[in-house]
C-alpha cells in the first residue's frame, strides 16, 4: 500500500470519530499530534525496558502503528510532504560522516 493511501485511510478513521470538527475534545493541532507522538514512541520503548528482546511482538506492531498513523497525521496537518522529506534526508545523510567510536 502507498504512503498516501495510509495517509487517506488516517484521516477518513478520524473524520468518522469526529475528532477534525472544531469542537472535539481531542482537536487534532499540530501540538497534540506531537504530544502523542511522542507518548506513542515512548510506549515503544516500553517493550524493550528491561530487556533487548521483543516479547509480544503483536502488542509492539500495535504501538509502531501509532507512531506511524500521528507522524502521517502530523506531516499532512502541516503541510508536510513526508515521502518528499524522507528523500531529502536520505540524500543528506548520503553526504554525512558519523564518527565511529
Amino acid at each position: 500500500m502507498e504512503l498516501k493511501e495510509l495517509e487517506t485511510r488516517m484521516h477518513a478513521f478520524v473524520a468518522a470519530k469526529g475528532w477534525y470538527a472544531p469542537d472535539s475534545p481531542k482537536a487534532q493541532t499540530p501540538r497534540n499530534l506531537a504530544a502523542s507522538l511522542a507518548i506513542e514512541a515512548a510506549e515503544v520503548l516500553e517493550h524493550f525496558q528491561w530487556r533487548e528482546e521483543v516479547k509480544d511482538a503483536p502488542a509492539l506492531a500495535g504501538e509502531l502503528a501509532d507512531v506511524l498513523l500521528y507522524l502521517l497525521q502530523l506531516a499532512s496537518v502541516t503541510g508536510i510532504d513526508l515521502e518528499q522529506a524522507v528523500l531529502d534526508k536520505l540524500a543528506l545523510n548520503h553526504t554525512r560522516e558519523w564518527p565511529i567510536p
